[in-house]
């Protein structure tokens, strides 16, 4: 469990960090989108490297925590477009979400 906490607080910042210049950011300086995208993210590192490291200590394979943070990635990033991007969810976000979510139990599937 702690594994999956982090990993989605993890997400939270890195998609903070790719996306929030796309809402009241566009007239920023791209260096200083970057630079703040990148402070950002070092935060993201801070979660996302103690996440990957319980997870492999507790026999989660490598491809297991990536299929993991995809998945998470995905739900975090829809609440992100909803919410913060005022895009509307379509019937493709849910079919992708559906083939993420497929990908994680046939990694999962039969694990010990």
């Amino acid at each position: 469990m702690p594994t999956i906490l982090l990993l989605t607080i993890s997400n939270l910042f890195m998609t903070a960090a790719w996306y929030w210049h796309l809402k009241g950011g566009m007239n920023k300086p791209l260096f200083a989108v970057i630079l703040i995208s990148w402070g950002i993210a070092f935060v993201e590192y801070c979660f996302a490297v103690p996440a990957n490291r319980i997870g492999f200590a507790s026999g989660w394979s490598a491809g297991q925590l990536k299929i993991a943070q995809e998945a998470i990635a995905l739900i975090v990033f829809g609440g992100f477009m909803v919410t913060v991007l005022g895009e509307p969810l379509h019937w493709r976000h849910l079919a992708a979400f559906l083939c993420i979510m497929a990908a994680v139990g046939f990694l999962f599937v039969g694990r010990t």
